[in-house]
């Protein structure tokens, strides 16, 4: 049995099947089934998403970054309406929602470059689409630099793919007027970014485009591939002190090689329903095509035409669905642990995620970890977003914010009373 597979039964007389395999979903007090007297061993796993599995059947889940929310209204109205949109999409052709998804999508993004430039293409999750960027590096047998901190599968896509990788630290990024000599002692082929990043809610964007112009004319003086992925940009343009510059032009105009990645799957909750999307400069763009088109035919017209409206929502309303959620449940968050073993680190850009530093030195991230689970609350620690030098990452743990308010406020006193119950 692998180490995520487990089963456990409430205290309660019913028990609730999940849709994967023979897992029972925990609910109140934990009870491990006969035959299973010992709770998963998760100092086994080895990234992040192993831990995200384990978490998806646990009680308080603060672990995956996905969208787990309820529908506003208007949102509502688009579920409602799934059937004509089922039906609408037979009626025209691929190109046709994948225009109307792109338009909508970078006119939300105040992206008009990338729109106008069409050349943008599709697949069904940033992992495809990282995967991608990491098979034209493998063909060139490029080494690339990759930000730390940042989300582990970032990492073991590239070296899964046999490249070199070596660490960035974000801290190099932080002062606009350090960062080109402070990416001099890059000796990689290729830069890899994360804007905003995840976990830390950094941006280059918070000195203007003065922050993305260094890297640009580092990354072109040094003749360097730029990737960066832009997965958490929407949270971006729901900063009241951040201005979401035209970064595409920015990259044109640079005459920077580059690749750069946006995702849906963080910001509407669409049940996984989500769409990728990799743009590439001109120089490699018919290479990069090729290497695409080795993965995937297209992204389902229903799924584009589905997540088209959310994006049109989202224009309508300023993006208030998503922004509202997030802040109340982040204002709860850090109501809830003032003055206990963890420190809220305020970001650049409020992301979908919080990350909070451990106060107690003789207290571990992986330490926390499981002593929250114990409690049917699944934090995210640390050291896997310290890739390179996880002992730093001993320090962190992130918790996801992309969940029912009521439902996170009441995962937000559990968590405060196991805290204090554990001398935090």
């Amino acid at each position: 049995m692998p180490p995520t597979a487990f089963c456990v039964q409430s205290c309660r007389s019913e028990t609730t099947t999940s849709n994967e395999g023979d897992y029972l979903v925990m609910h109140n007090d934990l009870e491990v089934m006969p035959g299973h007297e010992e709770l998963p061993d998760v100092a086994q796993f080895v990234d992040l998403t192993q831990h995200e599995i384990l978490a998806l059947r646990t009680k308080y889940n603060l672990a995956d970054a996905h969208t787990h929310q309820r529908q506003s209204a208007s949102q509502d109205a688009i579920v409602a309406n799934l059937p004509q949109v089922w039906h609408e999409s037979e009626d025209n052709l691929q190109a046709f929602y994948e225009k109307r998804f792109l338009d909508s999508f970078f006119k939300l993004h105040k992206q008009p470059t990338a729109a106008a430039m069409s050349k943008t293409l599709l697949s069904y999750s940033a992992s495809v689409s990282t995967m991608v960027a990491a098979m034209y590096l493998r063909r060139h047998d490029m080494s690339v630099s990759l930000v730390e901190p940042c989300f582990d599968n970032l990492v073991d896509l590239l070296k899964y793919m046999g490249l070199a990788v070596e660490a960035l630290p974000e801290e190099s990024l932080h002062e606009v007027e350090q960062i080109y000599s402070g990416l001099t002692s890059v000796t990689t082929d290729a830069l890899y970014l994360v804007d905003p990043n995840n976990p830390t809610g950094f941006t280059l964007l918070k000195d203007g485009r003065r922050g993305f112009d260094e890297v640009l004319r580092y990354c072109k003086n040094h003749e360097k591939l730029l990737i960066i992925d832009f997965c958490f940009a929407s949270f971006a343009l729901c900063a009241d002190n951040l201005d979401r510059v035209d970064i595409y032009r920015m990259l044109e105009e640079s005459g920077v090689t580059y690749m750069a990645i946006e995702d849906t799957g963080k910001t509407w909750p669409v049940q996984d329903a989500k769409c990728a999307m990799i743009t590439v400069s001109e120089d490699i763009r018919e290479e990069v095509y090729s290497l695409h088109t080795a993965v995937l035919l297209n992204v389902s017209p229903f799924v584009l035409n589905f997540l088209a409206q959310y994006v049109d929502d989202s224009i309508a309303d300023e993006l208030a669905s998503v922004k509202d959620v997030i802040t109340e449940n982040r204002a709860a968050a850090v109501q809830a642990l003032d003055g206990t073993v963890l420190e809220y680190l305020r970001p650049v850009v409020e992301t979908s995620v919080a990350w909070f530093r451990i106060r107690r030195d003789d207290l571990t991230a992986s330490q926390l970890q499981r002593m929250l689970f114990e409690d049917e609350i699944y934090v995210l620690p640390g050291t896997f977003f310290y890739w390179n030098e996880p002992s730093r990452g001993e320090r962190y743990v992130r918790i996801a914010l992309a969940r029912r308010p009521e439902e996170f406020a009441d995962a937000m006193v559990a968590m405060r009373k196991a805290l204090a119950n554990h001398g935090g």
